[in-house]
This record gives C-alpha cells, structure tokens and sequence, in this order.
C-alpha cells in the first residue's frame, strides 16, 4: 500500500486535535485577535477557526504553518502536528472505495436507507452516527463527522467529478436527529442540487416498478476510464470489478434515474418540502 493510500485512511487522534485546537484558541488569544481577526488573516472562513479550536476539524499543515508564522509561536503548532498520534479512520474493507472515490472521474450513488456521505451536513452525519449499534462513543462520533465532511471537498475542486445521486423520497422524509436537523439537511441538498457538475434526482413512493429494490450502490469511473462499483451491507463491503456484474448495476441505474423525478422536479420537491412553494 502507498503512503498515499495509507495517509487517506488514517486520522489524528480525537484527543489529540482536541489539545492542537485549544493550543490554537490560546495562541490566538495571546496575539490579541477574535476568531474572525483571525480567519481574515490567513484567508479562512470563521467557521473554519471555531471549528479547530474546538476539535471538531483537524488543523492542516500548512494553515499550521501560516498560523506559527502570523502568531509568531515559534513553530509550536507545526510540530505539535507533526506529532499527534494516528490512528486507523475507515474500516479496511472501505479504504479501496474511499481511495478510489477521492480520484474518481464520475461517481453514481443510490441510496435508499440514508443520504449519501457525500452530501450530508455534519449535524445529519452525526445523527446517522448516533445511530450505530452497539453505540459509538463521542470521540469517535466526531472524528467519523469530520472525516465524512472533509470527503466532500471532492465536489468542490476545482475540476470535481461528474457526480449524480439518486436518493429514496422516505429519506426526506426521516427526522434523523430531529427538524432542525432535517430542515438544515433539506436546505443543504437544494444548495448542492444547482452547483456544476452534481445531478440529484428524488426516487418518489408509491411506485408501483423500483428498480433498486436490492440495496444502495456507487458507480465508480476511474481517471484510466475503469469502471467498478461498490456495494455496502451491514458489516461488510464489496468492490466489484468484473465487467458483467458492473454492468448489471450500471442498467439498474439508468432505470432508476428514468424512474426518479428530473433535477427540476426533484429542487422543486426540496423547495416544497422547506416550504418555499
């Protein structure tokens, strides 16, 4: 395995981001500046400094940099990175997609039990966490929030994958973690559905043909032009490989997105749904 392969399924340790964080808080304390001095200066949002120093994001090596640099600590933060201890993100049957999903030239999800990973709010990722059986502890909770959020970024690049999402009506519907949450859920899928490149189209109920009555799956179309999928059960996960089988997935898809609502049917659902039609 490549270190680069190893870097994207590994994790600071949740106690440790917490120490960096407070040590960025007191820092920033130190020089005299608010949190929104502060994210102006390096060129960051507020959000992004709150978040860091209250270990809810871990601090990147060369905001790390900037931040030693501006609040002149002598290089504190960048080796107090440099040393946190690491520790195993993704379960290992998981680590090929997610490798495979940052690189892809186009992803094709259908989801039927949850929203996509890709397109969840911290607090709808936490929700879905709060929901593990047995029960995760907090720590852990946070660190797979945070890594589930920083997976996004893929949709933001500057050249992102094609990405279309095909998603069960029922899971508009669920109020996991209550209405706030789903309400900030809702208007977050309305908020991606118009960015370039993303295609999000509603799979209604009642209807009386579904052609993803076996599960949820993703499409994965690699840089080289390989086609794969992925298929996810309760404890465990596949990669799927062989052309017919992929194949087999890759018709259950155009029917499903013949069977769903169109994009502006589907923004136009969301704006029902918040209330704005």
């Amino acid at each position: 395995m490549s270190n680069k392969s190893r870097s994207s399924r590994m994790r600071k340790n949740a106690s440790a981001v917490k120490l960096v964080g407070s040590l960025v808080g007191v820092f920033r304390r130190a020089a005299g500046l608010t949190q929104v001095a502060l994210a102006e200066r390096v060129g960051v949002d507020e959000e992004t400094i709150a978040s860091i120093e209250q270990g809810r994001r871990t601090l990147k090596e060369d905001l790390a940099g900037l931040l030693d640099e501006l609040l002149d600590t002598k290089g504190a933060l960048g080796v107090a990175l440099a040393n946190m201890p690491e520790i195993d993100l993704f379960p290992r049957w998981v680590e090929q997609y997610i490798d495979l999903e940052q690189e892809a030239l186009a992803l094709s999800s259908f989801e039927n039990q949850a929203l996509p990973g890709l397109l969840q709010t911290p607090a709808y990722a936490r929700a879905v966490f709060l929901n593990e059986v047995p029960a995760l502890t907090e720590d852990v909770i946070e660190q797979r929030v945070a890594a589930r959020i920083e997976r996004q970024e893929i949709l933001k690049r500057k050249v992102p994958p094609t990405a279309t999402f095909i998603l069960s009506e029922m899971t508009l519907m669920d109020r996991l973690g209550g209405d706030e949450v789903r309400h900030g859920q809702l208007r977050r899928l309305r908020e991606w559905a118009v960015l370039p490149g993303i295609t999000i189209q509603v799979m209604p109920g009642g209807r009386d043909f579904h052609a993803g009555l076996s599960g949820p799956f993703v499409l994965i179309e690699t840089l080289d032009h390989q086609h794969l999928a992925y298929v996810e059960g309760q404890r465990k996960g596949w990669m799927i490989a062989d052309p017919d089988e992929v194949s087999v997935l890759e018709l259950k898809y155009a029917m499903l997105r013949s069977q769903a609502l169109n994009p502006q049917e589907t923004r136009d659902l969301l704006d029902l749904l918040l209330g704005e039609r």
